[in-house]
């Protein structure tokens, strides 16, 4: 889903409801008061141990993590993990049982600050830095979300995939690593990515001395889509949009053409669309996403190659694939994908925006709405106070958050507007779901460097 997750990962919008954790934040303990939990010789602690090079045995002592192996590829002096950290499935009752949680380490030096990443989706197991851990030099701890990827428990109880136990989980992870890593912590990501690390920090405030989030969606009111509807009505010029909107319609005048390559594709593939209902509605659905989508990574290039009146069926097809994954929408991929849905129809939101310029050539209601993409058997309930919490402690009370937004997203059409203190957002002129930011303007850049520096207490780094 762009730069920070996969390109073609589907976008969100998500939410917390307050629950009470049993556990207490690691701003309540000092490093003096914390317990030993390397089992080495007093005064020796975790992080000296590594820093004499034995960072692999220091986190095979630590309680429930497991090195399921050490991968090359990290660049020279570095090392990277593969970790299982074994979690509660609910963190307020132990009697639900236990889950591994893919966890991966980048490891640099236990002097250099620790960035806490997450894609918000699966984990990517190979050694990659986010953006905030290339700034600072700095280690990096992967999380993979709860249900995704391997970190799902055995029996998949999906009432425990809520925000705030993906927030108790990221919270035991700053506890357990801490006195390995005593330095500075920043948290990070992008999108869905970046959602979860607001989400965390809404519940566990201390954990971490800022936050970087991109792309990250704010959707408050899930009835309300409006802004959504006014970002696509505006976004790029009118050349643009009207040349978008033609495609739309013309792949769906030639629906079954389409509907039969697409058949094609799946039966080589050896794929299905059981979990959607069939390749006629999954090519709908792609065909409606695509407009968000479009603008989601939309680049000079992309603008310049949108299909023309007189394109023929091959380049239609071929561009709503690049721009929609038309892979996601068969069981396959789509499967992999449930979690994500049901966080949307149970927390998260999904915008809903109209389609007029299709009217007459669509044929199902339900194309985008998360249902479509949940087993039947998995019940789904809405918690509509949930996001207007999050939403609310970030206008109140969120302090050392980042955010970096693209002008051209409709994902950030509805931003968060952080209102404590030592927070901003940032905006990349023409930028799309994947801003950063080395793509601000260079006084927004150089303000925005000079913060993360600050709060990891790196001054001089840049």
């Amino acid at each position: 889903m762009r730069g920070w997750t996969r390109r073609r990962m589907l976008i969100t919008t998500a939410s917390a409801a307050p629950l009470i954790s049993t556990v207490p934040t690691a701003s309540t303990a000092s490093a003096a008061g914390r317990p030993k939990r390397d089992g080495g010789p007093p005064g020796r602690s975790p992080g000296e141990r590594a820093g004499r090079g034995d960072v692999a045995s220091v986190l095979r002592a630590l309680p429930g993590l497991r090195v399921v192996e050490e991968r090359p590829g990290a660049e020279s002096g570095d090392r990277f993990f593969v970790l299982g950290l074994r979690q509660r499935v609910d963190h307020t009752d132990p009697a639900a049982g236990t889950f591994e949680q893919r966890l991966t380490l980048l490891h640099t030096a236990v002097d250099r600050p620790m960035v806490l990443a997450t894609t918000g989706y699966h984990a990517v197991l190979t050694p990659w830095r986010a953006e905030p851990t290339v700034l600072l030099g700095a280690n990096q701890l992967q999380i993979e979300h709860r249900y995704f990827g391997t970190s799902r428990p055995a029996t998949l109880d999906h009432t425990h995939l809520t925000i705030r136990q993906a927030a108790d989980d990221h919270h035991r992870v700053v506890r357990l690593f801490r006195d390995l890593y005593p330095g500075s912590w920043i948290s990070a990501g992008g999108s869905k990515g970046g959602m979860a690390a607001v989400y965390h920090r809404r519940f566990h405030p201390h954990d971490v001395d800022g936050t970087v989030a991109y792309g990250a969606p704010n959707n408050v009111d899930d009835r309300d889509d409006s802004a959504y509807v006014r970002f696509l009505d505006s976004v790029g010029s009118a050349e643009h949009r009207e040349a978008v909107q033609g495609a739309q319609r013309r792949i769906l005048l030639r629906r079954d053409e389409m509907v039969a390559r697409y058949e094609g594709w799946a039966a080589g593939a050896g794929d299905t669309f059981r979990l959607v209902g069939s390749a006629d509605k999954a090519l709908e659905i792609a065909v409606v996403r695509a407009q968000f989508m479009f603008w989601q990574r939309a680049q000079a290039a992309d603008l310049a190659a949108l299909p023309g009146p007189d394109a023929t069926s091959d380049e239609l097809y071929d561009w709503l694939d690049r721009t929609t994954g038309l892979s996601l929408y068969a069981d396959s991929t789509a499967r992999n994908y449930i979690p994500y849905w049901y966080q949307c129809g149970t927390q998260l939101g999904y915008p809903e925006v109209p389609a007029p310029h299709l009217t007459g050539l669509l044929r199902y209601r339900d194309h985008t709405r998360p249902r479509t993409f949940v087993p039947r058997d998995i019940p789904m309930r809405f918690d509509s106070t949930a996001m207007p919490d999050i939403d609310r402690w970030v206008r109140r009370r969120g302090s050392r958050l980042l955010f970096v937004n693209g002008t051209m997203d409709p994902s950030v059409a509805e931003p968060f507007r952080p209102g404590g203190p030592d927070s901003r957002v940032l905006h990349v002129p023409g930028g799309n779901h994947s801003a950063k930011i080395e793509n601000l303007p260079p006084a927004d850049r150089a303000q925005a460097r000079a913060t993360l520096a600050r709060w990891a207490r790196c001054q001089g780094v840049f």
